[in-house]
């Protein structure tokens, strides 16, 4: 199938709030891990979303460019043309953008895509995100506000981070400490500045002691209930009817969650959760696998001229490939789980 529309978008996150599922959002950084992705969610017969970081953007367009909106547009017209021939809805999503890089990133991204709008064209990407962890609240709903309203008239659904993610990811870092929880407070400037959907679509990635990195399980301390609390603050504010889930949460640095707590968390409104270190690894497996059982073969040894087929990239990207894709098709499984995943 295409990409999705704006309006196949919205559908599949209404679907999911409804039935009480999250989609995988893969991280992608080259046309390979792009493929793992769309393999992965064909063979779990699950829609899904792919996204791309600020880092894995600049090194999509190659390692002597370094131009973030050159790699993110690169991926994203290979997106388009490629998802075609999978059976299954796929969004395109731009993850953690902090403020310096905005400029740099997602305004310029959406200012291509506003262009498409107009043109009468779809936008190229479905979602963006504005990371404004690092800057106060205050701040943080400002820009989001100003970006809202850009990503609205381009038909496009904004993300949002209140609270802080600890851990590392692609050069964002921050503590582990009482800020990883968002407040009941927050949650309610959070809809004074930006409405439940009146002026626009958006995600919230709130935070519930989440960190990004590897962790084993049971070593991050998730509190879930914060999520649910969230909803109830702003259900009671705006008097809607109890049980209601006004936000669209994003699950954020789940490598090492139980499966308890991430059922938890999608009962309360996760519709996204973001999945990056697992897929990392599970590319990167075969390839160490192929390279050490073939160390006579990649490496021209005692003179020897090597075996062409085994460092011939394909013989183990091949193997890469499918590794990835098993995994996001666990994920996939995983996620189905706490509700129903309905493709197409």
């Amino acid at each position: 199938m295409p990409i999705a529309t704006p309006e196949v978008y919205a559908e599949m996150l209404d679907r999911a709030k409804a039935s009480e599922f999250a989609y995988p959002a893969i991280n992608v950084t080259s046309s390979e891990t792009l493929n793992a992705a769309l393999r992965g969610f064909a063979e779990a017969e699950s829609d899904g979303i792919i996204q791309v970081s600020t880092g894995g953007a600049e090194f999509a367009s190659g390692t002597k460019v370094k131009d973030m909106v050159t790699g993110a547009v690169g991926l994203a017209e290979f997106a388009h043309v490629v998802a075609a021939k999978y059976p299954v809805n796929v969004a395109l999503h731009t993850d953690h953008c902090p403020k310096d890089k905005l400029d740099g990133y997602v305004r310029p991204l959406i200012a291509i895509s506003q262009e498409r709008v107009d043109a009468g064209k779809n936008p190229l990407f479905q979602s963006h995100m504005w990371d404004g962890s690092a800057v106060p609240l205050e701040e943080n709903l400002e820009i989001a506000a100003e970006l809202l309203e850009k990503a609205a008239k381009a038909r496009i659904i904004l993300e949002i981070e209140v609270g802080v993610v600890g851990g590392e990811e692609d050069g964002v870092a921050n503590e582990i400490n009482d800020k990883l929880y968002t407040t009941g407070e927050d949650y309610l400037k959070t809809v004074d500045a930006l409405g439940v959907g009146e002026k626009g679509r958006y995600l919230l990635a709130a935070t519930f002691g989440n960190v990004h990195g590897v962790y084993k399980p049971g070593n991050v301390k998730l509190r879930p209930e914060i999520l649910k609390q969230g909803q109830e603050v702003v259900t009671q504010k705006l008097g809607l009817d109890p049980g209601s889930k006004p936000f669209d949460l994003v699950f954020h640095g789940g490598s090492g969650s139980l499966l308890e707590e991430i059922q938890e968390a999608v009962s309360y409104g996760v519709i996204k959760m973001n999945i990056d270190t697992d897929t990392q690894y599970a590319f990167t497996r075969p390839i160490a696998a192929h390279m050490f059982g073939n160390y006579d073969g990649v490496l021209k040894v005692d003179g020897e001229v090597g075996n062409k087929k085994a460092y011939d990239p394909r013989s183990y990207l091949k193997a890469a490939e499918q590794a990835m894709a098993t995994r996001i098709t666990q994920a996939c499984e995983h996620l189905k789980s706490a509700g129903r995943m309905i493709a197409g």
